[in-house]
């Protein structure tokens, strides 16, 4: 027997069919900062499927970023290994689900100052970001060259941005930062490079990652793994590609003439394995014996593997 569908039933068919392609289609939200080794973020539409967008929100420090996460604005952000530690050790429900970047650092002073070598910042002003990589390697630094981070220098906050003001006007006599403001202080004149420190092997030159909650992990897996291909694939699109990966940072505002220079000191990254995971332990003791915090946190929670497992393969060769 044929059955005969009325005008009615068609349509209504026909709407079903039109609206279902765009019914798995999603809007994502991603923090990061606007700097040429946290860039991945601004390509990840081109790697997402027809239909899905994705809105990226910069921020100059990753404490913002991390609290605007938990708040619910922001579906994955960036964030510096060091401040997923002390979010960790404090109980925050956030979970590491990709690498962002390696290296990047670098110890600034002025040049016109007296500064020759690390011993000689006692006494002085110099700027840093609370919860950064670059915070752990200060302390470090000054620490390894007999320096009390508490008594012999003063740490002054400033954001990354502001960096490079600071140190021309005076207002601090060195920062430890990320690139590119180290060599925008060299390229133009009132900066001198002291030291590119980083840890030993055990910690190596490991720096930032990728944050979402656990919530979103558990109700929104789907959600997480499309966020992690898109950010491994712009990742190896942009490491094949330097031209378009420092052309699209001088957008930014930073001349393509001094990000070629810091470029030998920036890594884009997304992978992250048993060894990233063994570092970021050992990242974990060194700040817990400099004081950053007062115990471990529970790193089999902060970590989850398996989005970045799954997106090797869907990474173009």
């Amino acid at each position: 027997m044929r059955t005969t569908l009325s005008t009615a039933s068609v349509l209504a068919l026909l709407t079903i069919l039109t609206l279902c392609p765009f019914a798995q289609a999603e809007q994502f939200r991603v923090g990061t900062w606007k700097t040429a080794q946290t860039i991945q973020p601004f390509f990840y539409q081109e790697f997402l499927a027809k239909g899905d967008t994705v809105t990226v929100f910069p921020f100059t420090n990753p404490a913002d970023q991390k609290t605007a996460l938990l708040a619910g604005s922001l579906d994955m952000t960036g964030t510096t290994l060091a401040h997923a530690i002390q979010s960790a050790v404090m109980g925050q429900p956030v979970v590491m689900v990709a690498a962002l970047c390696n290296k990047c650092s670098a110890l600034v002073v002025r040049t016109d100052g007296p500064v020759r070598q690390v011993e000689d910042l006692k006494g002085l002003k110099i700027g840093y970001v609370p919860g950064t990589m670059h915070e752990i390697l200060l302390r470090e630094l000054l620490t390894r060259n007999g320096l009390s981070p508490m008594t012999d220098v003063t740490l002054v906050r400033v954001d990354f941005f502001d960096m490079g003001t600071a140190l021309a006007r005076g207002a601090i006599d060195a920062f430890l930062s990320g690139e590119p403001f180290p060599s925008v202080a060299v390229e133009q004149g009132y900066g001198r490079t002291l030291a590119s420190p980083y840890f030993d092997e055990s910690v190596g030159t490991i720096n930032a990652a990728l944050l979402v909650t656990r919530d979103m992990i558990e109700k929104n897996p789907e959600t997480v793994q499309k966020l992690v291909n898109a950010h491994a694939r712009a990742t190896e699109a942009l490491n094949r590609d330097q031209t378009r990966w420092l052309r699209e940072a001088q957008t930014f505002g930073t001349p393509l003439a001094v990000l070629e220079q810091a470029a030998t000191n920036m890594e884009l990254a997304w992978n992250m394995d048993a060894a990233f995971v063994r570092r970021t332990r050992a990242l974990g003791e060194r700040m817990q014996a400099l004081g950053v915090i007062d115990r471990q946190p529970d790193y089999d929670r902060l970590f989850d593997l398996r989005f970045v497992g799954q997106a090797a393969s869907n990474v173009a060769p």
